[in-house]
């Protein structure tokens, strides 16, 4: 098979020819994060904190962001960093590796794909996909290009988690049936901001990427885009994609639902968010005769599982309680009488560099099938919502059962140059 891959590097049809990037067991993994305003701050320190890896390159669209992390990159590691504004050139880069990924939602499929297009390993932010079509399309990416793409569920590589996992397979809670994803988020009102000039410090065209063209806003730069619908997925497709790895981990299932249904609204805030700020959200698996139930919650709640994030799993001897990324506790009986707990965490950062090594697939805690099934049941939720109505589902042809309109809902459309190919 020919090692050279081509890859689209500009807005006009010139391409480049880049050999798969290769990092021996014994050399530094040398690493680009992409999105460097936020969560990218994590994964600086996470891959730069390995002795195995390094961070080469920061990336970011916003130059007044990207000189902010590389001066505090300077102070804090000691050295200088290199920086690029354009995704794309740093595909080019043979001295890259690896990338990490952490822009909106809306751009981690495509830029992964790209990235595995262009030789280099993935690390890519939760949801893995913004929407179903997408999900797929990156597992054919990494299958093809023999690439290993990791999805950011971190809590797949806590030891407490993987010990949990193993007992409600082993049956200590007797026969697992239904798992609860909680996400009970402090999420105060956005308010209202008009459309505006965008900083001439900010590439707006490539920010937008595959989003229709729009006018630049504060509403959605650089966090509130998460609510809104053309770059993100609401809390369910945010810190709900934990959850929701952890349901279908949990319950052992590989495939997605059979029919879903959800509702919810905006009851509190008046103000710019599309996405509901309460979701409840049912998904039944058929086959496997199980079921998932799914709350977001925006405000003043109770903590049903002690934090108000994570995760319960109800069994016919007892449950399983799920506290954030590093800790279970389980209950037995009808006197609810304490089992096995452990809080223990572990370095999912760590888990991608040894796959990375290894080039073993089988070495991941979060392998690339993760992004698009955890993804695919928060897009199934919010499709259900924004339709108002209880919808069937195939999961082996991952389409809608007679429902075009739910069909339609799978992908988006998208503005050259920034395809989702058909073809990967």
């Amino acid at each position: 098979m020919n090692t050279r891959r081509t890859f689209l590097i500009s807005t006009g049809a010139a391409l480049t020819q880049f050999t798969p990037g290769k990092a021996s067991a014994n050399s530094r993994v040398r690493m680009c994060v992409i999105g460097v305003h936020g969560r990218g701050h994590d994964h600086i320190k996470g891959f730069q904190g390995l002795d195995n890896a390094e961070v080469a390159m920061l990336c970011d669209v916003d130059q007044e962001v990207l000189a902010a992390r590389a001066a505090a990159f300077e102070k804090e590691y000691g050295r200088k960093v290199a920086t690029e504004t354009d995704l794309r050139r740093v595909f080019e880069n043979k001295n890259i590796d690896a990338v990490s990924i952490a822009m909106p939602n809306h751009w981690h499929a495509l830029a992964a794909i790209w990235a595995c297009q262009a030789g280099k390993d993935v690390y890519v932010e939760k949801p893995g996909a913004h929407n179903i079509y997408e999900g797929r399309k990156l597992i054919e990416a990494a299958h093809k290009y023999d690439r290993i793409v990791q999805h950011g569920v971190q809590l797949r590589s806590s030891e407490a988690i993987q010990e949990a996992v193993g007992h409600l397979r082993k049956g200590t809670i007797g026969k697992v049936y239904m798992a609860r994803g909680l996400v009970y988020r402090w999420r105060p009102s956005i308010g209202h901001k008009p459309d505006e000039q965008a900083p001439a410090t900010l590439d707006w065209n490539l920010w937008q990427g595959p989003a229709q063209e729009r006018a630049f806003t504060r509403r959605l730069v650089h966090y509130n885009w998460h609510w809104h619908w053309d770059y993100g997925n609401g809390d369910v497709g945010n810190q709900g994609i934990h959850e929701t790895d952890m349901c279908m981990w949990g319950l052992g299932v590989d495939k997605l639902p059979g029919k879903v249904t959800a509702m919810g609204g905006k009851f509190l805030f008046d103000d710019d968010k599309e996405t509901p700020e309460t979701l409840s959200s049912s998904y039944l698996f058929p086959e496997e005769n199980k079921m998932i139930e799914f709350e977001v919650r925006p405000w003043c709640t109770n903590e049903e599982n002690g934090t108000g994030v994570g995760n319960l799993f109800y069994g016919s001897d007892g449950y399983m309680v799920i506290k954030g990324y590093d800790t279970y506790e389980i209950y037995l009986g009808s006197k609810r009488e304490p089992g096995p707990s452990r809080k223990a965490g572990g370095s999912h950062w760590a888990n991608f560099i040894k796959a990375v090594q290894s080039r073993k697939t089988s070495d991941q805690n979060g392998p690339v099938e993760t992004a698009h099934l955890a993804s695919s049941l928060a897009h199934l939720g919010n499709i259900s919502y924004r339709l108002g109505r209880q919808l069937s589902f195939d999961p082996k042809t991952e389409r809608f059962i007679g429902d075009e309109q739910a069909n339609a809902m799978l992908s988006r459309k998208y503005r050259a140059p920034f395809m989702v190919p058909e073809k990967v």
